[in-house]
């Protein structure tokens, strides 16, 4: 069902950056906005799982190095390692255009990247080559250097692969 290289690249599109693993503490108060160009600029490193549809669960480990360019656009490098696979590369761009809301780039994604931030919550939505629908929702922990990531890769409506991720801040 997924052989070609765009869907494979797509459903291992994986979280903004990247932690280490286990469950994020609780969500934030809902007056903690989740600021992705704070959260994400530094080191970050992720663990998790991807589940596609018809296979065995496989690890996710992600390494992001993000800066914040004098425009006031986050630049969100990433080494994404699946399972036994090589590394893969891929690039976030993003910029707020109001109080919580962002656009980007990414990548994996054939157009452009919504993001929404909602207290301690950020909702990421993009579509993929191959008619993918990817959804993600992130939430900040009370200390706002935790984030769980969950992602839903979705194909004609149906879900087709998910993604339960921790994200630190290394620095």
């Amino acid at each position: 069902m997924f052989r070609s290289a765009s869907a494979k690249a797509g459903l291992f599109a994986v979280a903004l950056a990247g932690g280490c693993g286990g469950q994020a503490a609780g969500p934030a108060s809902a007056g903690a906005p989740f600021d992705p160009l704070v959260f994400f600029a530094g080191r970050t490193a992720g663990e998790g799982e991807l589940k596609i549809l018809f296979k065995a669960a496989q690890p996710i480990r992600v390494q992001g190095q993000g800066r914040v360019e004098p425009d006031g656009t986050l630049v969100l490098d990433q080494q994404v390692r699946r399972g036994d696979r090589p590394v893969e590369r891929r690039q976030w761009r993003m910029r707020q255009l109001a109080p919580g809301r962002y656009r980007g780039t990414l990548t994996d994604a054939s157009g452009p990247v919504e993001i929404e931030s909602k207290g301690s919550l950020l909702a990421i939505r993009y579509a993929m080559k191959g008619g993918m629908e990817v959804r993600q929702t992130l939430s900040l922990d009370r200390a706002g250097r935790t984030a769980a990531n969950r992602m839903t890769i979705s194909k004609f409506g149906v879900a087709v692969a998910h993604l339960n991720e921790t994200i630190r801040k290394v620095d």
